[in-house]
């Protein structure tokens, strides 16, 4: 059974920048959606952003667009987000996913993911 382990969290003031990486270790050609999600303190669970595992199509939520990047390194089997300009509200626990065969464009839902990671933590301070 294919397992998600995230690491790159930590704690940055407002302003600096964080790579967070999920390692995947099921086929690395395997077509599927790879996301990130996060749940802020006391808030609900959302999606972040997403990455087909073939194609290489990328998906971003609004409120991250321009500062999140998404990528794949398949001969690794991993998938990164950069993050920069972090910004107080970005604060939350961040969760890696693996999903459907195909990426839903910037509509995230949770019952499309089926493999989840442990979450790594990420904490901006003013």
């Amino acid at each position: 059974q294919a397992q998600l382990v995230e690491s790159g969290g930590g704690s940055v003031q407002a302003g600096g920048s964080l790579r967070l990486s999920c390692l995947d270790s099921g086929s690395p050609y395997e077509r599927k959606c790879i996301g990130w999600f996060r749940q802020p303190p006391g808030k609900e669970r959302e999606g972040v952003a997403s990455i087909h595992t073939i194609g290489g199509n990328t998906y971003y939520a609004d409120s991250v667009k321009g500062r999140f990047t998404i990528s794949r390194d398949n001969a690794k089997n991993t998938v990164s987000m950069e993050m920069i300009n972090l910004k107080p509200e970005d604060t939350a626990m961040y969760y890696c996913a693996a999903g459907a065969p195909y990426c839903r464009g910037a509509i995230f839902r949770e019952s499309d993911f089926g493999v989840w990671g442990q979450g790594t933590q990420v904490t901006v301070s003013s």
